[in-house]
């Protein structure tokens, strides 16, 4: 089992933890708002309606976790890169990490500055309701509708790109870098490493 704290090698339970978690819910937000989207919007629909409300509470836990996972990543060290690792993957893995934050961050508050510019209240899973932080407005509404799709197709490409990069280390460079983001993976994960890796790059994920 692995230890709560990340490690020079590997990942730790709470990083780890948070990074599947994360990765399921970002797939269920994104699902969920394909579908929900390719529903009709003529009528009272209250299957979309419920739809949406369940996708607006997802996307806040979202927002709510990703801002736990900066603070634990912020507080951690961050396990070295493998050190056969070439430096153009390297700053490729740094560019593309730093994104996926930024989107994670973008997405659940666009939609909630969305709702703020419908007069739509956001509830966080039925504890609490969110200020509306700008006052309603159509056209602000409107904004947002367009800036929250772009911004979500763009996450999906992120995603791709991350999920291929880890699947390629895996079964074509069979190296250690999705190992370090499972829980059993930390065994051998040392021994595998070059002495010399003291001077490496810290891990992407």
């Amino acid at each position: 089992m692995s230890r709560p704290e990340n490690s020079e090698y590997h990942y730790g339970l709470v990083a780890i933890l948070l990074h599947w978690i994360m990765a399921a819910l970002l797939i269920v937000l994104i699902l969920l708002g394909a579908y929900m989207v390719s529903l009709p919007d003529v009528g009272f629909n209250t299957t979309k309606i419920s739809l949406i409300l369940v996708h607006k509470q997802l996307g806040i836990l979202a927002l709510f976790l990703v801002a736990l996972r900066t603070a634990w990543r912020s507080a951690n060290t961050l396990p070295m890169m493998a050190e056969q690792i070439p430096a153009w993957q390297q700053f490729a893995a740094r560019f593309v990490h730093l994104l996926l934050y930024a989107f994670m961050f973008a997405l659940p508050t666009t939609g909630w500055l969305m709702s703020s510019a419908a007069g739509i209240p956001v509830a966080f899973l039925g504890l609490f309701t969110l200020p509306d932080y700008i006052v309603r407005d159509e056209f602000l509404f409107r904004a947002f509708i367009t800036l929250h799709r772009w911004l979500a197709y763009g996450l999906v490409l992120l995603l791709s790109l991350h999920v291929g990069a880890a699947l390629a280390h895996h079964f074509l460079f069979r190296d250690d870098t999705l190992k370090r983001m499972l829980p059993n993976g930390e065994d051998g994960c040392e021994d595998h490493e070059n002495p010399g890796m003291a001077g490496g790059k810290s891990a992407q994920h």
